[in-house]
């Protein structure tokens, strides 16, 4: 059996975003893996997540559909590259269901990302960690000035209400 690939974030190409929260990795986990509870608290509101496909385990379809408030959507489908239950969950846009390499996948205005989400108990809750991992400075840089801190703590906070 390998060792566990542990990726060193890049400062440069990279963003986190981390707290402890007073929330079990467990719940945290359903939060991320169970299809009706992911589109309850993954999109900062205004904006709702109308549609969500999961299929959990390496290589199986990760899909959203994300609403904005004037009804503009954003249809995302990635894969699931790492699954370590109530720990671990990596996924990306890079790549289709099954691996698939998905040509010409950035838009006018958008980029790729392969997000790690790690759960680490701690004595009153859990350290959730989300580090999201960029192809260039050029895309890290749009993904924080579109909000990345402020949006990930808003869904974060949308997730603990869920307890």
């Amino acid at each position: 059996m390998t060792a566990p690939i542990v990726h060193q974030p890049d400062p440069r190409l990279d963003l986190v975003f981390e707290r402890v929260v007073d929330a079990s990795a467990e719940h945290l986990w359903r939060g991320w893996t169970v299809a009706e509870q992911l589109k309850k608290w993954f999109t900062p509101a205004p904006w709702k997540t109308v549609d969500c496909e999961i299929d959990l385990r390496p290589g199986g379809r990760f899909r959203t559909v994300m609403r904005g408030p004037e009804g503009q959507e954003f249809d995302t489908v990635g894969c699931y590259l790492e699954i370590v239950p109530n720990r671990k969950l990596v996924w990306t846009g890079a790549l289709g269901p099954g691996y698939r390499p998905r040509p010409a996948v950035a838009a006018a205005g958008s980029f790729v990302m392969t997000a790690i989400i790690t759960l680490q108990p701690r004595d009153q809750g859990t350290l959730y960690t989300a580090l999201v991992i960029h192809g260039d400075e050029e895309s890290r840089k749009a993904h924080e000035k579109m909000g990345f801190h402020e949006g990930w703590g808003k869904a974060l906070d949308q997730l603990l209400a869920l307890a």
